[in-house]
């Protein structure tokens, strides 16, 4: 299980949550919409899963109109924002840029 920071530490992530261009955090969890073709999608998914599952990070992923829909949450969904959840989102947004930008 990802570290979880202490509350004068939770700042540290959402500075670095805000760095990773377009990850919104709600009450689920971290969320990303992305505009990636079929096969891109497919691909993106693959490294997700993997990623998901070595940060001990629940990953939903789903496609709709076009889209590639991204929500990431550790088991307690309504606790802090951890560093795994954070290290997860820089590591998709790492494969969505060489993906897209092939």
């Amino acid at each position: 299980m990802g570290a979880v920071w202490r509350r004068d530490q939770t700042n540290y992530l959402t500075d670095a949550l805000s760095q990773l261009q377009g990850w919104t955090r709600d009450p689920r969890g971290l969320r990303r919409t992305l505009t990636l073709d079929d096969s891109q999608h497919r691909e993106l998914a693959e490294h997700i899963t993997v990623y998901a599952d070595a940060a001990e990070v629940h990953a939903q992923i789903r496609r709709l109109d076009g889209h590639t829909q991204i929500q990431l949450c550790t088991a307690d969904d309504t606790g802090p924002l951890t560093a795994s959840e954070v290290s997860l989102a820089a590591r998709i947004e790492a494969a969505y840029g060489e993906i897209a930008n092939r």
